[in-house]
This record gives structure tokens, sequence and C-alpha cells, in this order.
């Protein structure tokens, strides 16, 4: 199996409409790490065709991704439907497509057939040593999903990130989403877990379904941090309004940036005087902690935050 392929830093994934020309010419003035144009679940059966069509004509006609949005995707049909393959045929030859989020994914053969697509349709793109494939990103939505997520995760060579489909879980399970979200912890563990395991880039977590006035904020920035804590590093929104909120909650607070910078400037120090384990403001530093560190700097940088200022704000510090 070729290496897996890389991946921006996914903090929102915002679903827009394929059925709406107007949400369509909107979507380009966004800043999001990723817009995926959703031909699933906000298209009916009747305009899947239309919808496809239309979504094909906007993204021919784009020059270039907008410097705003870091990734564009498509969220085709399930592989169950006989949409996903027009689906796949009809878009993924599309330069200017950047990944593809499958729904319902219940098993490996779900992302081969996919996988199998790709390579077909766009073989330039597809072989062993592309740098540049269109990635895949895998909804898990059903308990059969979450039993089988080491298969899934090592079922293609494109996969770079899982999402967590709450509404569709709990459909499956026969269980009712309540605010504290305990009922997930399961799932959405096992998620993050998998993902991990198989050094994907990305897990994204459930949708939040509040998104107006201060109470809708309030239970998204609970959830963004309930979220962050269980490890995963960006959230799927419905509503543009979300976006300044998931991306501010997923990036790295500027007080641990800081304590990020100032680790890895002292163990630089250490390093050059031979010294493996040290301490920093009292608390011992080795080589987990060191790496720690130096994860939350990069995915500063990735996030815009200045590094390179906070390295020269820090460049006495030095080992305890």
């Amino acid at each position: 199996m070729a290496a897996r392929a890389s991946s921006i830093l996914r903090r929102s994934l915002l679903y827009v409409p394929a059925s709406s020309q107007k949400m369509l010419s909107k979507s380009l003035a966004l800043t999001t790490d990723n817009v995926t144009y959703d031909l699933e679940d906000s298209v009916t059966p009747s305009q899947k065709g239309n919808a496809r069509s239309q979504l094909k004509e906007h993204i021919s006609n784009l020059k270039s991704r907008p410097s705003t949005i870091s990734e564009l995707a498509v969220r085709i049909n399930a592989v169950s439907t006989p949409f996903a393959l027009d689906d796949l045929t009809t878009l993924s030859s599309a330069d200017q497509i950047d990944a593809i989020v499958v729904p319902k994914v219940n098993s490996a053969a779900d992302l081969t057939f996919v996988t199998d697509v790709l390579r077909h349709v766009s073989p330039e793109r597809h072989h062993d040593d592309s740098t540049n494939p269109i990635k895949i990103i895998a909804l898990i939505e059903s308990a059969q999903a979450v039993m089988d997520l080491s298969s899934i995760c090592k079922a293609s060579p494109f996969l770079s990130g899982l999402i967590f489909a709450a509404e569709d879980f709990a459909l499956d399970l026969s269980i009712t989403r309540t605010p504290s979200l305990t009922e997930f912890l399961y799932a959405r563990s096992a998620i993050v877990t998998a993902a991990r395991a198989h050094n994907l880039p990305s897990a994204i977590d459930l949708v939040c379904t509040s998104y107006r006035g201060d109470d809708g904020l309030r239970t998204l920035e609970e959830e963004c941090q309930g979220g962050k804590a269980m490890g995963f590093n960006g959230k799927q929104c419905i509503h543009p309004g979300q976006l300044d909120t998931v991306q501010r909650m997923f990036a790295p607070d500027i007080k641990d940036v800081e304590w990020a910078v100032r680790v890895t400037i002292a163990d630089e120090k250490a390093a050059a005087a031979g010294r493996g384990a040290w301490t920093l403001d009292g608390k011992m530093i080795d080589a987990p902690v060191v790496g720690k560190a130096h994860a939350i700097t990069a995915k500063a940088e990735q996030c815009g935050i200045r590094v390179q200022d906070l390295r020269a704000k820090w460049k006495d510090q030095e080992p305890e």
C-alpha cells in the first residue's frame, strides 16, 4: 500500500448544499479550512442529477481555490446508493477538488470502492508515488462502522480523516442526543483513538445543531471544548456563523504556544549540553513533553500564530 496521503490542518469543515447556486457562490468568500459541497443529505433524490451538474460547472469555472479556503471537498452519496458512482466519475476528475467525503462508511469495502474509482478516473493523481491525490474523509455513522474502525482505517492510502456523524449514529442505535453528549462517549473516543493509531491527520467531531444567539454560541463553545479535550482536532459546521468560533476553539491557546516555545528553546540548549531531562518552572521536562511542545508549535504555525515572534521573545530561556 502507498504511503498515507498527507493532509491540511482541518479545524472547521463547513457543509454547503450543492443544490443552491446562491450558496455555491457565497461559499467562495468564506474563511475556513474546508468547504464541503454536499450532494447527499441536502439534495432530494429527484434533484441529484441537477445538483451534480451544477456543482461540476461551479467547480470547473474556478481558476484556483480561494486563498481563504484551504481545501475544497465534495460529500458524495453513500456507496450503497445508485448515485455514488456518477458523483465520483463526474467530479473526481476536477483539478480543484482536494477531497471526497464518503458518508455512511460501514466497512473497508466502501473505501476500497471509492479508491478504485479514483484510480480509474484520475490515474495521474492516484498512482503510488503521487504527491497530490484526492484525499478521502470517511463519515462514521453506525455501530457497524465503530466496530470495524481498524479495517476502515487501513482500507485506502488516500484516507486522511474520520468524521463522527452523531445524528445518524443516534438513529442507528435508537438513542436520543442530549446536551451532555455522554451517549456518544464510546463512539467518539473510539474514532479519535483509531485515527491516532493509524496516523490519520484528522479526527472531526459532530455537528453542533445550535448556532443562533448567545445560547447557541455558548453551546458551540462547550462542544468545541469537549471535543478538543477528547482529542478531536476539528468540527463539522452547518452554518457560516459557526466558523469563527470553531477556528478559534481548535487553535492552540496562546498561553500553551508560549509554553511550548519556551520548552523547545530550552530543550535545544539542554541537548547541546548533553542533558536528556531537565526542569522548567519546577516541572520535569523529558522527551514526551518536548514532543508535545513541538506538536503545539507546529499546529500554531499552521493556524497563523507568529511562533517566530515568540521565539524572539523567549530566546534567552534556559533549562533549569
